[in-house]
C-alpha cells in the first residue's frame, strides 16, 4: 500500500459525488464549521484521482461556509469504481453503528462543563446535553450506596444519587 499524503487542494477543484445518499442540513454544516473553527481542519477530505469527493462532503460544505480556499485532502487512487461507491456509503454508516458509554460520556461532559468549554461544539442538542449533565435518576440505590440505616442520622436522609438531603420526619 502506497503511503498516503495529505495535500492542500483548492476547494473549487473538489467535485461532490452527485449521488451521495448522505444529507447535511444547514444546522449540521454550521456545527461542522464551528468545529473546524475551534479545532482546525483535523479530518482530511478523501478524494479520488479526479478530485471527486469520496468522504468529506459535510466538511467541504463547512469549509465553503467559512470561506476557506483550500482544504487538506488524501487522494485515494487505488479504489475501483465499485469500491468508491461502497466506501462513500460505508464511511457514513459505520460511524453511525458506534455506540456510547453513557457513564463515561457523562463524566467527560461534566468535566468540560467545569472547564467552561462551549458544549455546543460537541454536536449534541440542548435536550441531550441536559439529560447527560442534569438528569437525576431516581432508581433505587443499593445498600452500599445509602449506607447502613442504623448509621444514619435519623432526622436527615441523603439521596445517594443527587446528594440532596431530606427531613426523614417529612418522608
Amino acid at each position: 500500500m502506497a503511503k498516503q499524503q495529505i495535500e492542500q487542494v483548492a476547494i473549487e477543484a473538489l467535485i461532490p459525488y452527485a449521488r451521495n445518499s448522505r444529507t447535511h442540513s444547514d444546522a449540521q454544516v454550521a456545527q461542522i464549521a464551528a468545529s473546524i473553527k475551534e479545532f482546525g481542519f483535523t479530518n482530511p477530505v478523501l478524494i479520488d484521482e479526479d478530485d471527486g469527493i469520496i468522504a468529506g462532503h459535510g466538511r467541504t460544505l463547512a469549509a465553503r461556509k467559512l470561506g476557506l480556499e483550500q482544504v487538506p485532502c488524501i487522494r485515494l487512487t487505488s479504489l475501483s469504481s465499485a469500491q468508491k461507491k461502497a466506501y462513500i456509503i460505508a464511511d457514513n454508516k459505520l460511524a453511525l453503528n458506534a455506540g456510547w458509554d453513557d457513564e463515561m460520556l457523562k463524566v467527560e461532559i461534566q468535566e468540560l462543563t467545569e472547564l467552561d468549554f462551549n458544549l455546543d461544539l460537541l454536536g449534541f442538542n440542548a435536550d441531550e446535553l441536559h439529560k447527560l449533565v442534569d438528569d437525576v435518576s431516581f432508581d433505587p440505590a443499593t445498600e452500599d450506596d445509602q449506607g447502613k440505616l442504623d448509621q444514619l442520622d435519623p432526622k436527615w436522609i441523603s439521596c445517594p444519587k443527587c446528594g440532596g438531603e431530606f427531613d426523614a420526619r417529612q418522608a
